[in-house]
């Protein structure tokens, strides 16, 4: 079973109990409201106070990560969670753009998350000779080895343990509330059916028949979408 089948065990039953971000945070857990969107870091305002969409608005209107995190950002949450035969990689659905959204959203995370980006570089130069983006991405695997195993991991790369499990937890909660994880899931939520109305020969059976008047209004699976017009006499109008 591969890394993507373990993550989708895992989160198929708390997307529902609402519970993925506990035990998320760096140090102590916090409970947040999951922003849904179509590929994370395009946050919408539909639901959202005028409060909200303010705070939200002041929050995309900043940057946290610099270029070099950012790049390193990219590195990691891919080798969570890569691209293959059936969907993309979790920067295809803007993991990233939701890490950044999360940080400053939620500041307690931006210590812990910034200073596992230079831990990296500093097991890496240890290790070869040169900062993470800079060594092969053999070499990357073999850092991000000491650190991926909790149960195996030695005393000396905790802090890089606890890194990696706050940002393993954003990333599989990030990728798996987009669209593209929507899909890697076959989750479909609630869809409603196409309903064409009482079957001709039933409705024959006992004597009855659509109207032809409004046949064609309410049994119209187009506009299903669209609200109902009555006019004072309680006659649909459209």
């Amino acid at each position: 079973m591969n890394r993507r089948e373990n993550l989708k065990l895992l989160f198929t039953g708390s997307l529902a109990s609402g519970i993925l971000f506990t035990g998320c945070g760096p140090e102590t857990p916090e409970t947040v409201e999951i922003p849904h969107n179509p590929k994370i870091g395009e946050f919408g305002s539909y639901g959202r106070t005028p409060e909200e969409i303010i705070h939200n608005e002041s929050l995309k209107s900043s940057t946290f990560f610099t270029e070099d995190e950012r790049k390193k950002l990219d590195i990691l949450v891919d080798m969570i969670i890569p691209a293959d035969d059936t969907s993309g990689s979790a920067t295809g659905a803007g993991v990233p753009d939701f890490i950044e959204f999360m940080v400053k959203d939620i500041p307690s995370y931006q210590t812990p998350l910034r200073g596992g980006l230079l831990w990296l570089d500093y097991k890496s130069d240890e290790m070869f000779g040169n900062k993470f983006l800079e060594i092969s991405e053999d070499q990357r695997i073999q850092v991000i080895d000491l650190i991926a195993y909790p149960d195996t991991a030695k005393p000396e790369n905790l802090s890089g343990v606890k890194f990696f499990n706050n940002l393993r937890n954003l990333t599989a909660t990030g990728f798996f509330t987009s669209e593209e994880g929507f899909k890697d899931l076959g989750y479909v939520g609630n869809k409603p059916n196409a309903w064409d109305g009482v079957p001709e020969e039933v409705l024959a059976k006992h004597g009855l028949e659509n109207d032809p008047k409004y046949k064609d209004v309410y049994l119209d699976v187009t506009t299903r979408g669209t609200i109902a017009q009555w006019d004072d006499n309680g006659n649909l109008i459209g």
